[in-house]
């Protein structure tokens, strides 16, 4: 009898241990579940008790308006897609913005609408839980039958099919050509349509940048709102409509009346740029050493994504390495966007170090005020067997004139700089001037002022040359400039007052 009591307490207690050995790899497995997925269960987990995938594709959405309305056609999400918490997340934010849209009258349950740059169809999924049901996102890659395959800059579609376009996620910011995004949404935008992006840029030189884009579409608001990640925690939200076909203006038929005023936005940045030096340094090499850490780069200052093309002009570069690949390509500021570079020197001694270089254009002729024949001046010492040290430092000045030039010259070609840099670029771009040119500045800027060209460069690092001390004799100026520091200093002061971000350099 007790032997028979023993065995079922031992069976009793087996049963209990593995009963309570079963319970606790079950709230293991609950507890990580809850914490490590984040309450979401992965389809096909032989563990899962509780797929959210199941709940959201059955449940109504309950946005802040009320209920969303279910899309009439049957939307059949990607499993992994939809049952994670991000996705759902998204999809209530989206559909918040949608409705808001809808009530301010950019958008309508019948519009056609399209998503750009949408990797999962977040937005596109909100759009037909409100209603719209004609809605499709494109993306590098398809994820149907939400996304089908497409890029911003190159769309699928035949002109002016959409009533409305958005583009949110930063996908516009990312984007590498923002210049061609912004033709394809203008050209398969119906007229009358809405484009709406939401962007992480909030600075007002990016705002005008990306307005400046769009040729045929009228800017309607914009507005900040709080975001749904630590990727943009507030959204800036611009509104724009298609009015017309007006069609991108011809480089030449910019600036007709060579006239420019610096817009207001751009006048403000001047003011935050690094004080000019006041009075003439003694050494200005070393000055500027120190001085460079004060410099504000624009690009420091602002966001310069929303630039069609971006351009660096070297007037005066003398070789590749004295400042393009020494301090521009290592020191500035690019914010990751590719620049064409553009080499404009005279002295035919520096023009074989730029046939390898790749995305470098050389003007081999001098930048002058008009396209005619000039003398150039080599400043070397006589004997001097570091030749290059003078090279690409001598001044220029018209063939008939040729008086007071000493050592050897050469006759070489000048260029009109004004016009040609209003051929070559354009309000849309971003482009970045640094001019050494051994006093001709006092004659290029104001030709630059005259012709409105001046409007077309967004930054400006100019050497002004002037009379400076002679390190071998205390109390001697060099006689191959006749302008002083105070000359100097009110061309700088003349620039920042038109509003040109404009940096003393050495």
């Amino acid at each position: 009898m007790g032997t028979s009591t023993g065995k079922r307490g031992f069976l009793r207690n087996i049963v209990v241990r593995f009963f309570l050995f079963s319970l606790l790899v079950f709230g293991i497995r609950f507890a990580y579940v809850i914490v490590i997925h984040g309450e979401s269960c992965d389809i096909g987990d032989e563990f899962c008790f509780f797929s959210s995938s199941n709940l959201f594709e059955n449940q109504k959405l309950v946005t802040t308006a009320g209920v969303g309305h279910a899309s009439s056609s049957s939307v059949i999400l990607h499993p992994a897609a939809a049952s994670t918490p991000e996705f759902q997340k998204r999809v209530m934010f989206y559909i918040t913005v949608f409705q808001d849209l809808i009530v301010d009258g950019f958008l309508f349950t019948k519009s056609k609408a399209l998503c750009v740059e949408t990797p999962i169809g977040d937005d596109v999924y909100a759009l037909k839980e409100i209603g719209v049901d004609d809605a499709v996102g494109i993306y590098k890659k398809a994820a149907k039958p939400l996304v089908i395959n497409g890029l911003g800059f190159r769309q699928p579609f035949h002109d002016n099919t959409f009533d409305f376009i958005f583009s949110g996620g930063g996908g516009f910011d990312r984007s590498e050509k923002a210049a061609e995004f912004a033709e394809e949404v203008q050209r398969t935008l119906k007229p009358e349509g809405y484009f709406i992006v939401h962007t992480a840029s909030k600075d007002t030189y990016s705002f005008n940048s990306f307005i400046g884009l769009f040729n045929c579409c009228k800017f309607i608001r914009s507005r900040h709102i709080d975001g749904f990640d630590s990727d943009m925690p507030e959204i800036h939200e611009i509104v724009m409509k298609k009015v017309n076909d007006i069609k991108i203006r011809r480089k030449t038929d910019q600036n007709p009346n060579n006239k420019c005023s610096v817009p207001g936005y751009k006048q403000d940045l001047v003011k935050r740029a690094e004080p000019l030096i006041p009075k003439e340094p003694l050494k200005p090499w070393l000055t500027l050493k120190r001085n460079i850490q004060n410099v504000k780069y624009l690009p420091s200052m602002v966001d310069i994504t929303f630039k069609q093309r971006y351009i660096y002009i070297d007037v005066g570069s003398r070789s590749y390495g004295s400042s393009i690949a020494s301090w521009f390509k290592k020191q500035y500021p690019k914010q990751n966007k590719t620049f064409e570079i553009y080499a404009i020197e005279a002295d035919k001694h520096f023009h074989d170090q730029y046939k390898s270089k790749k995305g470098v254009t050389l003007l081999p002729y001098a930048a002058w005020v008009k396209n005619e024949s000039l003398t150039f001046e080599i400043n070397q010492t006589p004997g001097d067997e570091n030749v290059e040290k003078g090279r690409g430092m001598g001044r220029i000045q018209p063939v008939e004139s040729g008086g007071g030039i000493v050592g050897s010259i050469d006759e070489i070609q000048g260029f009109d700089f004004a016009e040609w840099l209003k051929n070559t670029v354009t309000e849309k771009d971003f482009v970045v001037m640094k001019m050494d040119i051994e006093g001709t500045e006092f004659d290029l800027i104001p030709r630059l002022i005259e012709t409105g060209a001046i409007c077309l460069i967004d930054e400006v690092f100019l050497e002004c040359h002037y009379n400076r001390w002679q390190k071998c004799c205390p109390g001697v100026r060099s006689p191959k400039y006749q302008k002083t520091y105070g000359q100097c200093l009110d061309l700088f002061k003349s620039l920042r007052q038109r509003g040109v971000l404009v940096h003393q350099w050495w």
